[in-house]
């Protein structure tokens, strides 16, 4: 008997880090929502041109790369503010190109403690609900409560993004400093800055994760 808590009768879900991919059931897409620094970051890297290893990253993300790593099948999609729209429109062509509805798994990576618990990350529910929303405008519109709850609450709070991401707990803790801004910039990647990573539609870039490397979704 299925879990009530799998989503399964719906096209678009949406659930919280690696424990909550583990609750949904098995999707053909798998979106990966860290905003503050991972997801911003890889997708800033492959608009550039670059490809990001998934090794590499995972030395300096244990949220949203430790999601991407345990996506299994699926395909699997880099979503942010900045290429929110994109992701959205790489989702339709894939679902065009298997000419079957095309099932979405949204991952808020969330913020991981020294436990490994998981907590609320503003940021992350804003970049998941600008990412469902943009399905919603395309027609992918089949959504759990919710990914529906995330899309609605960004598009109430879309002409605050950049308040809302400078003051989250996530930016005011990378503005005290954390050791993987570090190791980020050991791994050889630029860390997009918070104003950054608040600034929707921005790139059109879109990681599509291929044999444990992070290159631009064609």
């Amino acid at each position: 008997m299925p879990s009530p808590f799998d989503q399964s009768t719906y096209q678009v879900r949406l659930e919280w880090g690696v424990e909550g991919l583990d609750r949904l059931a098995p999707a053909d897409v798998v979106v990966v929502v860290d905003v503050l620094r991972f997801s911003s970051t890889v997708a800033d890297a492959v608009a550039s041109g670059s490809s990001v290893s998934l090794d590499d990253a995972r030395a300096w993300s244990r949220n949203g790369a430790a999601v991407a790593a345990r996506a299994g099948e699926a395909v699997v999609l880099i979503g942010s503010l900045r290429n929110a729209s994109a992701v959205a429109r790489s989702i339709a062509t894939l679902q065009e190109r298997n000419q079957a509805r095309t099932s979405v798994s949204v991952i808020a990576a969330g913020e991981a403690d020294a436990d490994g618990a998981v907590r609320f990350a503003v940021e992350d529910h804003l970049g998941a609900g600008a990412i469902v929303a943009a399905l919603t405008d395309l027609g992918i519109d089949h959504t759990a409560p919710d990914a529906a709850v995330a899309a609605e609450g960004f598009r109430a709070l879309k002409r605050a993004l950049r308040h809302m991401v400078s003051a989250s707990g996530s930016a005011r803790e990378l503005a005290d400093g954390v050791a993987a801004t570090d190791r980020m910039r050991a791994s050889g990647a630029v860390p997009t800055t918070t104003s950054s990573a608040a600034e929707l539609d921005a790139i059109d870039a879109v990681p599509v994760l291929r044999d444990g490397v992070f290159v631009a979704f064609d």
